[in-house]
């Protein structure tokens, strides 16, 4: 356990040091503390936009799943793959070509000022509820594998992701997601490999799955189960793929690399939608018992399978970096999810609230309140946290998805359809989302898993079939009754009446408008390659002193072959910084 602790300590060091070496980047402007001035390159935005969408209910809540109910979990994930494959083929690059600094503004060119209020308010209070699930989710399975108080766990790890977001804004946030998806990456294939040798090949890991590799256990109907993954494809891309959520393009240096940066995204959750479950998977078979020890996690037991593997079937100190993993995952949700709201805030609420009053306030004051709001943010953030942890009787996936599904899709499904239809009268956003709030309500209520199955004849569903049913039920009631609202409120649209009609045209004007980087991005470039290398070697030196560890040849030899890979892609860095 001493190694374990050690490697946390080094890798919360590292993280610092980040925020540390980026905050320069981030002290010229608001530009740049929100979205790095948009200069990053391809690869740091989708390695960030990758982790974005990736926290510790991947390695928890997910990984449960997994370990439960066998294939049926990457049905998420295909999603996200193929929302980002969306964002290659069409949104990414037009999102950055809204040539704005937050997602609110490009929501005001779209849709006025007046629904730029609306949702900056309603998304902010919706961050801190989903930045509460992520921060609760690492939480909860910290405290109850270092068994320590839940509480101060959770304080600890939201107020180290509050130094870095407040310190060095987008560039920090940015980095840090860069380095942290090559922890992810480390533990996530080495701790897959050991698996597949442990377990026998990948035909054991299918043929020995208790209940059946694609279906798992609990499920009567099939059907169900196919439902839910045609109806998670739409789900992800109305959740991903919004004007919000373009917040992870607006960093990107120029069309081109906000596109590649699509592409490294859907490449990465591709290939990590196998990699990530191969542990939980065999652990399913291998060790069926493994979290009967987890009993003070109520329903969240399954949830600790990830870190229970690595204790039993990894090298001594995986545990350490595993936890640096799960770390490394809510700490890049919850840092964008605090820089966004600083410059939703600033931009959308406080400015426009000044120039009501015919006063200005120069950028360096609104650098300082931006980094007082992140402040607030992230206080609210550790308060929402406390709440989830609160609510036993859900996992951590039931109540990622209830977040998601009954409160999320509602609210992005204006963001998204007002990309495509381009005639809606001011009121159409909000008047949707009231509705869509009242069809997550109903089929809550009312129009339950249990009376969709008995208008088909069904007596009982199993729990599982209930979970995924209200799922289905929910994201196609959103589709087709909100979004359909949505679309048939351009029925009521008044030309003569529209007066963000000029704005709305050149917002759509730039949507096919390609941003070409200037003649000052070289610089910025190599200030990107030169400090993410030096990060990325004393990463990888890190895991080199790991190979000390007292632990069997093989042990050793997979820290030295970590270290060797992070270390190779350092030098990369470092040498095109050079040229």
């Amino acid at each position: 356990m001493f190694y374990d602790y050690l490697v946390i300590g080094i890798y919360f060091i590292l993280i610092l040091a980040i925020g540390v070496v980026f905050s320069r980047m981030a002290s010229n402007s608001t530009s740049d503390y929100f979205r790095g001035g948009g200069r990053m390159l391809w690869w740091m935005v989708g390695s960030s936009a990758f982790m974005a969408q990736f926290s510790a209910v991947t390695f928890t809540g997910a990984a449960g799943k997994a370990f439960t109910d066998g294939f049926a979990i990457s049905a998420v994930y295909i999603g996200n793959t193929f929302a980002y494959f969306c964002g290659w083929a069409f949104f990414a690059h037009r999102y950055r070509q809204m040539r704005v600094d937050t997602p609110t503004e490009g929501i005001k060119r779209r849709f006025g000022s007046q629904n730029e209020l609306f949702f900056s308010c309603a998304l902010i209070v919706f961050s801190f509820l989903n930045a509460g699930v992520w921060l609760n989710a690492l939480g909860v399975f910290t405290s109850a594998v270092f068994e320590t108080d839940l509480s101060i766990t959770i304080v600890v790890i939201g107020l180290t992701v509050l130094f870095v977001s407040v310190l060095s804004g987008a560039w920090g946030v940015v980095a840090s997601d860069f380095v942290q998806t090559l922890v992810v990456a480390v533990v996530s294939v080495a701790c897959a490999v050991v698996a597949l040798v442990k377990v026998g090949g990948p035909v054991n890991l299918v043929n020995n799955f208790p209940g059946g590799f694609l279906v798992g256990p609990n499920m009567n109907y099939p059907l169900i189960l196919f439902g839910t993954f045609i109806f998670f494809l739409p789900k992800q891309i109305i959740t991903m793929m919004n004007l919000h959520d373009s917040f992870r393009w607006l960093t990107a240096k120029d069309s081109l690399n906000a596109r590649k940066a699509a592409l490294l995204a859907m490449t990465l959750m591709g290939v990590g939608t196998i990699v990530w479950f191969i542990p939980p998977w065999a652990a399913a078979s291998l060790m069926p018992d493994a979290v009967a020890g987890y009993s003070e996690l109520g329903n969240k037991a399954a949830d600790a399978i990830y870190l229970e593997f690595a204790r039993n079937a990894m090298p001594v100190g995986t545990v350490g970096l595993m936890m640096a993993g799960l770390f490394a995952a809510t700490m890049s949700s919850m840092d964008s999810a605090l820089n966004k709201n600083a410059g939703i805030f600033v931009r959308s609420i406080y400015q426009p609230f000044l120039k009501k009053r015919n006063r200005e306030s120069n950028d360096k004051k609104l650098l300082g309140i931006s980094r007082l709001v992140s402040t607030i943010s992230g206080l609210g953030v550790i308060a929402a946290a406390w709440y989830f942890a609160s609510l036993k009787e859900l996992s951590l996936f039931e109540l990622m998805m209830s977040v998601s599904t009954m409160i999320q899709v509602p609210m992005m499904i204006p963001l998204l359809f007002g990309i495509f239809v381009k005639k809606t009268p001011k009121w159409a956003p909000w008047a949707t989302i009231a509705l869509g709030l009242f069809v997550s309500w109903f089929i809550i209520n009312v129009f339950t898993a249990d009376v969709f199955a008995s208008l088909f004849g069904i007596e009982s569903l199993t729990e599982r079939e209930i979970i995924d049913m209200n799922i289905i039920l929910t994201v196609a009631g959103h589709i087709f009754i909100t979004g359909g609202f949505f679309c048939a409120t351009s029925l009521f649209y008044n030309e003569a009446k529209d007066e963000n009609k000029e704005e709305k045209d050149r917002f759509f004007e730039d949507l096919e408008k390609p941003f070409i980087a200037d003649n000052q991005q070289d610089n910025v470039d190599r200030q990107q390659r030169q400090k993410l290398g030096s990060m990325v070697y004393v990463m990888s030196t890190g895991i080199l002193l790991m190979s000390l560890i007292p632990n069997p040849i093989w042990g050793r030899l997979t820290f030295v072959i970590c270290s060797l890979v992070i270390f190779s892609i350092g030098f990369l860095l470092k040498r095109s910084a050079k040229k």
